[in-house]
């Protein structure tokens, strides 16, 4: 009981901190959320891309619904999407805790989960808008292969990124460089180096079209020099306030369509649809 109570006081849930009657749980929460709004006040105020990784430090849940259809025209889908929390425990840091999505064949495969994935990124550098409008940071995903029937990695993977983001006026670029390092069987793996770019624009309140550019190179294994790259475009809804009457709470819902098309010879699968919703608190 005592869990659920702190879980609804940091998500701003007031009225249940007077029955959780613990001032050591209330105090931290509060703590947290001041810091996570300290932290993203220093930093443009954009919007989590809808694929790509991100510069920024989000507070956010996250899930996704992923459409992907193969060159033989079947279709998988993945419920999750490898999404799930990104914290903000301390000042420049971002911790993300990434459960596994549920992968569903339509190409003969067997149902079952991902990956696990854990995340660390530090900001080196940023600037909000009337600042700079700029953003430097790092990151360490370590991808821990708990999928089922072959539904994720051989092995552990350890992919360190740097991410970079420039804003003018309302529109934004962002950038990531990162590689893909097997822990063991990359010789049947091999290795990746994953560049990302998004070119986003804020429309009025609400409104985020953006347009990413996501690709792979393989860097030996059975996929030694090949390149796949997908044109993304999309659009991201919201912030939208859960509970406006309160200008301090930070509960909002975002959501997001987008639609990647292969544009190399080579690629995994054809096309994709992409489903977003994200519950930032």
């Amino acid at each position: 009981m005592r869990r659920i109570l702190f879980l609804l006081m940091f998500l701003g849930f007031s009225p249940f901190a007077a029955e959780a009657d613990d001032d050591f749980i209330e105090e931290f929460a509060h703590k947290w959320q001041e810091r996570a709004t300290r932290t993203q006040a220093s930093q443009p105020k954009w919007s989590v891309p809808m694929v790509a990784p991100f510069p920024q430090l989000a507070q956010v849940y996250r899930t996704a619904m992923i459409r992907q259809e193969t060159s033989e025209g079947h279709a998988n889908w993945n419920f999750g999407g490898g999404k799930g929390f990104n914290l903000i425990p301390f000042a420049n840091t971002q911790v993300d805790i990434l459960p596994p999505g549920y992968v569903v064949h339509g190409d003969g495969g067997q149902d079952g989960i991902g990956d696990t994935s854990l995340l660390v990124k530090y900001r080196f550098a940023s600037a909000n808008e009337q600042h700079g409008n700029y953003i430097v940071s790092g990151a360490l995903n370590w991808s821990i292969p708990t999928g089922s029937h072959k539904n994720g990695a051989p092995s552990a993977v350890l992919t360190p990124t740097l991410l970079t983001g420039k804003g003018f006026g309302k529109f934004a670029l962002m950038t990531s460089l990162g590689g893909g390092l097997p822990t063991s069987q990359t010789a049947t793996s091999g290795r990746t180096i994953q560049w990302n770019t998004v070119a986003q624009y804020h429309v009025r309140k609400y409104l985020w079209p953006e347009l990413e550019l996501n690709s792979t190179s393989y860097v030996g294994g059975t996929r030694d020099g090949k390149t796949q790259m997908f044109l993304t475009p999309g659009i991201i809804f919201g912030k939208f306030a859960l509970r406006p009457e309160n200008p301090k709470s930070r509960l909002g819902m975002v959501a997001g369509i987008a639609f990647q098309t292969a544009v190399t010879s080579f690629h995994t699968y054809n096309h994709a649809g992409v489903v977003s919703v994200r519950f930032a608190f």
